[in-house]
């Protein structure tokens, strides 16, 4: 699967946002939808996690869906499968985002082509955490 053409530095500079809301978050620390958040959160990052099945994850109140966050997000990092990203966007776009990660192996060109026309930059196919490991 392709991976979209940002540079590697422009790809650091998005890590200096630090509002991450995290749709399709897991409340299972063995998950890699767990474990790159709290990774993250390590790392001096504001976790803000989404998932309709829970009320709390890592400690910190989970909203059922992203439309509910009340804060401002600069990343809306996607741990969904790429057939569903297209709603996400949809939701995503409304909260006015600098950046849409869709992390490793996710990718939608019609969602991806939704957000750039809506002035967000949209990763894709990229981990969060290996990226930072590599970057930093």
């Amino acid at each position: 699967m392709e991976k979209d053409s940002h540079t590697d530095e422009q790809i650091k500079k998005f890590y200096s946002l630090k509002n991450i809301a995290v749709v399709g978050m897991s409340k299972h620390p063995e998950k890699a939808a767990y474990l790159v958040p709290n990774y993250l959160a390590e790392r001096g990052y504001n976790i803000i996690p989404v998932n309709p099945t829970a009320d709390e994850i890592m400690s910190k109140k989970c909203y059922h869906q992203l439309n509910e966050v009340k804060e401002s997000i600069d990343i809306v990092d996607v741990f969904r499968p790429s057939d569903q990203v297209l709603h996400v966007v949809e939701e995503a776009i409304k909260k006015q985002p600098k950046v849409i990660w869709l992390q490793e192996g996710i990718h939608n060109s019609e969602a991806e082509e939704l957000a750039n026309k809506a002035g967000i930059e949209v990763v894709f196919n990229r981990c969060m955490l290996a990226e930072h490991e590599r970057l930093f």
